[in-house]
């Protein structure tokens, strides 16, 4: 098997190396904009060569697009062009309405796996990758009616060898929920970092006095904003209603810290304990 990734960074380096040493006889090859990327993936055993898109993609029997969304949007029909016709290609993109709308009429569409790994951390780069990234996640597949059945099974079956759960959406549903559980964290943990950087000029102090909850807050602001500024853009509808929703709960808090209503307080965080449930039940 000939496995192709565009953008050896976290998710697309972590993807090769979860799936060396479950599949006999497979030669990656990876393409990337970045020289250093390039040559980093290469020294690290990521991929075994580096070529230019059009040679990756002509030879490849599988490619992994792991790039930001936008340049995902204008390369997916390029590389849908110059594939081979038994070849899959799959996105590993965090939006995904824009990017099937993208292909929706190509005559190639059904060689196309729209999916989502619900993976990663704020570190960027191939020197990012880790081979248990993946295991244990969910794998979202998107449009999955308009993917070559053959097409779905393949990569159905490599999730599961990488030991992922497998989920289903339409790909509106998935921007919809993924702009409240994956996208507005991002944001809080943005605006987090940029007002404690406001108002706390003294950085020894932020480093001084940084707890745990600072930290595991404020970590997803170390997230690469060429990855999370087109996912912000492609996602902006359903991203403003969630932030529409969530500055009213902050708003309501104010409320609440500013008329000193300890028992409202209380009520209120008591009600998003819930939330420790729910996540314990998934894990």
């Amino acid at each position: 098997m000939k496995l192709c990734i565009v953008g050896i960074g976290l998710l697309g380096g972590s993807f090769a190396l979860g799936i060396k040493d479950k599949i006999s006889d497979l030669k990656i090859t990876g393409v990337d904009a970045n020289p250093e990327h390039a040559k980093k993936a290469l020294e690290l055993g990521i991929v075994q060569e580096i070529l230019n898109l059009e040679a990756a993609v002509a030879e490849a029997d599988l490619i992994v697009l792991a790039i930001p969304v936008n340049a995902i949007i204008s390369l997916l029909p390029r590389v849908l062009d110059v594939m081979a016709s038994t070849a899959i290609v799959i996105d590993l993109g965090s939006t995904k309405e824009l990017i099937c709308a993208a292909v929706q009429d190509h005559p190639r569409r059904h060689q196309f796996v729209a999916v989502h790994p619900i993976a990663g951390t704020e570190n960027t780069g191939p020197e990012a990758a880790f081979a248990s990234l993946l295991p244990g996640k969910t794998m979202i597949i998107c449009e999955k009616e308009k993917s070559d059945p053959v097409a779905v099974q393949l990569i159905e079956e490599l999730c599961r060898n990488l030991e992922m759960r497998i989920s289903y959406m339409d790909a509106a549903s998935h921007d919809l929920h993924l702009a409240y559980v994956s996208h507005l964290s991002h944001i809080s943990s943005f605006a987090l970092g940029i007002t404690v950087l406001d108002k706390e000029k003294n950085e020894q102090n932020i480093f001084d006095m940084a707890g745990s909850g600072f930290s595991s807050t404020v970590r997803l602001a170390k997230s690469s904003p060429d990855m999370w500024a087109p996912i912000f853009t492609q996602n902006g509808k359903n991203i403003s209603e969630a932030l529409a929703s969530y500055i009213e709960k902050l708003q309501f808090f104010k409320k609440i810290i500013d008329n000193q209503d300890e028992s409202s307080s209380y009520a209120l965080m008591k009600e998003a304990n819930e939330i420790r449930r729910i996540l314990q039940g998934i894990k």
